[in-house]
């Protein structure tokens, strides 16, 4: 079932600007909380906001959880850095740990899509104290690479790869700011073969109405995407920043959602049993694409109710 969010109803969850690791994180709230409940993080990926948990902050606040969703660093209305150092995943974690600091929470569960998967799997190695259960969509944990993985994706995918053409600081910035709304609404992978092509007039797709869309086009007009490329620009730095993981496992009770027709699967094959020691769930919603929590909404939050049930 498709569903579309009226703006109005987002507007009413509760925002404020959060300080924590040296910048401020624009956190969207909503929901009380149980007491016998932790609290719950969304953290969003590329290019994404808070806004794309829209679908599930209200059905996890309904369900008694209190939902703490950030527009990450380098989105929307938190900080933007201009160095690319300031993106690395101890620092994205960091982020992540003061959030909890600033609403006096010793844990959470932590749940991300895309980049946001990637952050909170390493959360969980890196902050293990303040992750109470932990799931990923659509980009599964990872074993550490035998070297440093930009040479690597290079070798396999060559120079126009999507994450090798983003390496270069202000080429993929300005093309995927030429026309955001075309970058928002293409049904490509972002390459320089891409940014070529003449301006395509897509609708958005089914799972998302005008309005919708025009709130993310009207916030990247503003912000750019330099931000969140810079995640991946840290890929080399990340590797050699987490040496000290290599081998740990992710012993948080865990959940892998993916959609059956992602094309991230393609060159990152889920290998959950090798890095998740409680896995409680590995949901593939059959037809579905990357972005699941938008396209899928209901499957996902009963994915993630079912999920939380779990923990007692």
């Amino acid at each position: 079932m498709t569903t579309h969010m009226p703006i109005t109803d987002w507007e009413r969850v509760a925002a404020r600007d959060v300080t924590t690791n040296g910048i401020t994180l624009r956190v969207f709230e909503h929901g009380e909380g149980r007491p016998d409940r932790p609290p719950v993080v969304l953290c969003h990926g590329f290019p994404e906001l808070a806004f794309s948990w829209r679908h599930q902050v209200f059905a996890l606040a309904e369900a008694g959880y209190r939902v703490l969703v950030p527009d990450m660093r380098g989105y929307g209305g938190s900080s933007r850095p201009d160095d690319v150092d300031a993106y690395d995943i101890l620092t994205l974690c960091a982020d992540l740990a003061g959030l909890l600091d600033d609403v006096g929470a010793d844990d959470a569960v932590f749940v991300g899509h895309d980049w946001g998967a990637s952050v909170v799997w390493n959360m969980a190695l890196l902050h293990p104290e303040r992750v109470r259960a932990v799931a990923g969509m659509s980009v599964p944990p990872t074993p550490r690479a035998p070297a440093p993985p930009l040479p690597i994706l290079r070798s396999r995918n060559g120079d126009d790869f999507y994450i090798v053409w983003f390496q270069e600081p202000g080429v993929a910035d300005r093309a995927l700011s030429q026309n955001v709304r075309r970058t928002l609404v293409t049904r490509e992978i972002y390459s320089a073969k891409w940014a070529a092509k003449a301006d395509e007039q897509l609708p958005p797709p089914r799972w998302m109405g005008d309005e919708e869309l025009t709130y993310y086009v009207k916030t990247f007009e503003e912000t750019g995407f330099t931000g969140g490329l810079n995640y991946y620009r840290n890929l080399d730095r990340n590797w050699a920043l987490t040496e000290h993981l290599d081998g740990r496992l992710i012993n948080q009770p865990s959940l892998f959602i993916t959609g059956s027709k992602d094309p991230v699967g393609k060159f990152m094959p889920a290998h959950l049993d090798r890095m998740l020691t409680d896995l409680r769930g590995h949901v593939v919603l059959d037809g579905a694409g990357h972005w699941i929590q938008q396209e899928r909404a209901e499957d996902v939050n009963a994915a993630l109710l079912e999920f939380l049930s779990t923990l007692g």
